[in-house]
């Protein structure tokens, strides 16, 4: 993609600037905490593009001071702004799943019943940990507003799906531990049965 046309990521950041200014170490944190589950981005790419976004003529820059030391602080320009609005009135893509415990379950019979009890263990773990800190944020926005308490009506939008998701992915493991409970091996062979209500899917 050329250096002049934004990303998803330059978006993402535009939408963190149209809120209100930053450092980069501040949009690096609140990247990892209100985009993070939606976009994740390595720090360093969060520490690069808002310097692409001042060349863009998306945003600026300006120093400012805190003690002695000095930081650089972005803020949206009126092209930024322009630019974010076109971008969130177009329909956005569809989402992508990268599950690493997932791919294992699904060609865990090229494995052992060891192996795929160590995974079901770790999806158990990520989903209780995940349904946690969607229903601690949750907690948050419903004592206090969180941090942009006027932007709770939209916020809240999208802390829904995340703690549908992680209850999801509970039921989920619910059932897996449930139907491999009595597996002796990863293949039908050695133990390991359809469940039987794969019809009752449709």
């Amino acid at each position: 993609m050329p250096d002049n046309a934004p990303t998803t990521t330059s978006f993402a950041i535009l939408c963190l600037l149209a809120v209100k200014d930053w450092t980069t170490y501040e949009l690096a944190q609140q990247m990892d905490r209100s985009i993070g589950g939606m976009w994740p981005r390595a720090a360093s790419v969060v520490y690069e593009e808002p310097k692409r976004l001042v060349r863009l003529g998306l945003a600026q820059s300006s120093r400012r001071k805190t003690g002695r030391r000095a930081s650089t602080v972005y803020s949206i320009t009126d092209t930024g702004r322009a630019a974010l609005a076109e971008w969130l009135a177009e329909p956005g893509a569809a989402p992508t799943l990268a599950y690493e415990a997932l791919l294992k379950v699904a060609f865990a019979d090229h494995g052992s019943i060891e192996g795929l009890r160590r995974n079901l263990k770790a999806i158990r773990d990520h989903a209780e940990a995940d349904l946690e800190e969607a229903r601690s944020r949750v907690r948050e926005y419903a004592e206090s507003g969180g941090p942009f308490p006027d932007r709770l009506p939209v916020i809240a939008l999208a802390a829904r799906f995340f703690v549908e998701q992680a209850e999801a992915q509970r039921r989920w493991i619910d059932w897996l531990e449930q139907v491999t409970s009595d597996w002796e091996g990863v293949t039908p062979d050695t133990g390991a049965t359809t469940p039987q209500d794969l019809g009752d899917w449709l």
